[in-house]
């Protein structure tokens, strides 16, 4: 009876639902995302606006602002917040006396530091390159422009959107989190501000938050909807104490996909340089985070032949352009759902390349 019962339920059930075409294919997997390395840092010095929008230009889906705060806790963008090496501040005698030696994540650094500067003081300074012995042109550009803040970046960000009709995201760092919430000027609270005046906190959002820390992506987890990214070094353990090669292990990379949308592993983590220093295989890591249901995006990819592996260098000069196109499309074989670059020309050629379909 009951059988004969449910016969018209289900028969309603299947009337209601929508049929699929037959020989209607599945849509195909989204393309690989291009995340700007602090911009487009093999052009223009890192972490400028010009470097950001040179990138987005360059066809960037993301664009990477490392964040560290100001005395009066504003975010702005910085590789490090000790900052001799990416700005003028040396040569401004009225900061002479804010040279300090200062303990971060365990290591003593000399330098001038953003949290000893106020929001406008730090714009009193100009930007410069921090490679100029490998990237001689950008040093062209020294002293041409300020420190931007992440509402500058997040507004840079929404106009080249309306501007060019496609969607253009930012994937912000959180540098020394442990070490900045222990001086009371934690990153987050203000980050998560600016993200929700930006009406970005969902999933959905054009954002990454990504860390080398653990425990305030945890932290995280519980504050927005935004994908969360854990940054994974090939060796050592992060600042509050966490073994990378035990988070990319099978059963660690589990655990991270109960905070984490995916993983941002140094990219030798995914295919390792053999003693000649050309590209071995590649181990299990994209298949294992795939299987935990996390995206791989490795860092980082650099044109010149001092950062590639032998197989893709020209020549013998390390500030050459090498062909790091070839580089890029090894990994791209392997399955990464996107990667970090300096050079967002190198890998928009790469990803247009038929070998990646």
């Amino acid at each position: 009876m009951m059988r004969f019962a449910l016969a018209p339920l289900v028969l309603l059930l299947m009337a209601a639902a929508p049929l699929k075409p037959a020989g209607v294919p599945a849509p195909p997997p989204a393309p690989p995302i291009i995340i700007a390395h602090r911009g487009a840092s093999a052009e223009r010095p890192e972490h400028t606006l010009a470097a950001y929008e040179r990138a987005i230009e360059q066809g960037a889906d993301f664009i990477e602002p490392d964040l560290v705060p100001t005395k009066d806790h504003q975010l702005v963008a910085r590789h490090e917040n000790e900052i001799s090496g990416t700005t003028d501040v040396a040569s401004h005698p009225e900061f002479a006396d804010r040279k300090t030696t200062k303990t971060i994540d365990g290591e003593s650094i000399t330098g001038w530091f953003t949290e000893d500067f106020t929001l406008a003081e730090l714009k009193t300074l100009r930007a410069k390159e921090r490679l100029p012995q490998l990237r001689v042109a950008n040093a062209a550009f020294d002293g041409q422009f300020d420190i931007p803040t992440l509402t500058e970046i997040i507004a840079l960000a929404k106009a080249a959107s309306a501007r060019s009709g496609r969607t253009i995201g930012i994937y912000p760092e959180t540098k020394h989190p442990s070490y900045f919430k222990g001086i009371g000027l934690p990153i987050e609270p203000v980050l998560l501000a600016a993200l929700k005046a930006a009406s970005w906190t969902t999933a959905e959002a054009p954002v990454f938050i990504q860390s080398f820390e653990v425990d305030n992506l945890k932290a995280l987890k519980t504050q927005t909807g935004v994908r969360l990214i854990q940054l994974m070094g090939a060796k050592g353990k992060s600042a509050d104490g966490y073994d990378y090669a035990a988070l990319a292990s099978a059963e660690g990379l589990k655990q991270v996909a109960t905070y984490a949308a995916g993983i941002g592993p140094e990219r030798v983590m995914i295919i390792p340089r053999g003693p000649d220093g050309k590209l071995g295989q590649p181990t299990s890591l994209v298949r294992d985070a795939h299987a935990a249901g996390l995206e791989v995006h490795p860092w980082t990819f650099r044109p010149e032949n001092y950062f590639l592996p032998v197989d893709f260098m020209r020549g013998n000069d390390p500030r050459a352009i090498g062909d790091g196109e070839a580089e890029i499309r090894a990994y791209l074989a392997t399955g990464i759902d996107g990667l970090f670059s300096d050079s967002t020309a190198t890998a928009a050629r790469a990803l247009a390349q038929p070998e990646r379909r």
